[in-house]
């Protein structure tokens, strides 16, 4: 187990840190990842030194050593289990990639088929939750629906609470993952006023999803292979990404040993905020917003530039990013091929082509590194597919879920692993006494 030691010399080894606090020493372990990341660690700085670190968002702040995601945000590097990205653009079956991310590799075809069955089986909800829709509102926003019912499949399903091993673990995920379609589909039908639509079996993944959705009775929807596709590839884009917002949410849920159905529905919830999954929709409403109030992106633009103008140029730039969303690209060539043939001349896809080329040759962009994200065509090629833009959040949520399990089970199986507990620099009052109401000023 890794310790600081005090008042050692100050030459530091090439795998430790020295922090030099008054006339006191310590030091740490660096620790380096497979890609040659390195930490300091500081797992017992507080108990060797009586401080604490003060890193507010957690930017500089690792909560975890993991096997699943690497991220290069500077060279524009996104890998899922070692494996970059761009490969599964000519492979989008996200069943496979789930199931890359959950298991740690790539499947065999015996383990593909019985999870693939698994989905199948398991994509009815009891009829009892069906009843719950109707105590929602129409205008209930779907994310807030996502999250209750799945927290109410903990109440139908007690008997994958505790997890044993792996099998059941699987079991478990496939339950979730083959549900939140069914979930996603009643709350967008509810919301709507229309019949729910039963899964068919019949159906693979994103096609199901799309016929729970936009079927009607005795009418149904037949999804197009573009569209498979580029849903596929969407959801799969959406599968993990390392340590954000909400996947460090289920991890901190996780951590107090909440079953996988409490955490991920904890997960749903941050990933509700505008900041994390809501951007794709904030995209869209800029481009109708240039649409409509005939202005040129040439204009918006130079209002986005204006430290004086409110306006915002969204979908660029990212947190991790510094260098091209890799997945952006892989969304631009997709929405250059669906959009046409599904929507003909889509005037919002003009506007998105011509902001990219403005940001991407303009100083003022290039120098902030404000290069196009993910969330740049996804709302456009969502919007093409006939899904709402109060359901785009839904739609990354349920791309999002393989990895929010992985990073749970990764968490749950980790021999050590302690409730998360972050620690807070108080700036309140200090030692007061309690006035009764009459000698209150």
């Amino acid at each position: 187990m890794p310790n600081a030691n005090s008042d050692h010399n100050a030459q530091t080894a090439p795998d430790q840190a020295t922090l030099i606090l008054g006339e006191r020493q310590f030091q740490f372990p660096v620790i380096e990842g497979s890609e040659q990341e390195r930490a300091i660690d500081i797992s017992y700085l507080r108990a060797e030194t009586g401080h604490i670190t003060l890193d507010q968002g957690y930017g500089n702040t690792g909560s975890c050593q993991s096997a699943i995601t690497f991220i290069d945000g500077d060279r524009g590097i996104l890998r899922y289990r070692g494996i970059p990205i761009e490969q599964f653009a000519d492979y989008p079956h996200f069943t496979e990639v789930a199931l890359l991310l959950i298991l740690g590799r790539l499947p065999s075809e015996t383990e593909l088929e019985d999870f693939s069955a698994d989905l199948t089986r398991y994509a009815f909800l009891d009829e009892g939750m069906k009843h719950q829709f109707e105590g929602f509102p129409r205008s209930a926003p779907p994310m807030a629906i996502l999250s209750a019912m799945i927290n109410s499949l903990s109440c139908f399903h007690t008997e994958l609470h505790e997890l044993e091993d792996e099998r059941e673990f699987l079991h478990t995920a496939a339950h979730i993952i083959s549900k939140i379609r069914t979930i996603a589909a009643f709350a967008f039908r509810h919301s709507r006023g229309l019949p729910y639509i039963y899964p068919d079996p019949a159906l693979r993944y994103v096609q199901n999803l799309l016929h729970m959705m936009l079927s009607q009775p005795y009418h149904q929807h037949v999804c197009p292979d573009i569209v498979r596709k580029a849903l596929n590839l969407i959801f799969i884009l959406h599968a993990d990404h390392e340590q954000n917002c909400s996947t460090s949410t289920v991890r901190m849920v996780g951590s107090s040993g909440a079953n996988l159905f409490a955490s991920v529905a904890a997960g749903v919830c941050a990933l509700w905020g505008p900041l994390h999954g809501g951007a794709n929709v904030e995209v869209l409403s800029m481009l109708e917003q240039i649409h409509e109030g005939n202005l040129t992106p040439e204009e918006y633009v130079k209002l986005a530039k204006d430290k004086n103008s409110k306006v915002r140029l969204m979908g660029f730039g990212h947190r991790v990013y510094k260098n091209f969303d890799p997945r952006a690209q892989m969304l631009a060539k997709v929405a250059e091929e669906l959009v046409p043939k599904l929507s003909g001349d889509d005037p919002l896809l003009e506007i998105a082509r011509r902001l990219e080329d403005i940001a991407l040759t303009d100083s003022y962009f290039v120098e902030r590194q404000l290069y196009p994200n993910v969330d740049f065509y996804s709302g456009i090629i969502l919007r093409a597919i006939g899904i709402p833009t109060n359901m785009f959040t839904v739609m990354f949520a349920i791309g999002r879920l393989p990895g929010w399990i992985a990073h749970w089970w990764e968490q749950n199986q980790t021999a050590g692993t302690r409730i998360a507990r972050p620690r807070q620099i108080y700036t309140g009052e200090t030692r007061t006494d309690y006035l009764p109401m009459e000698d209150r000023a």
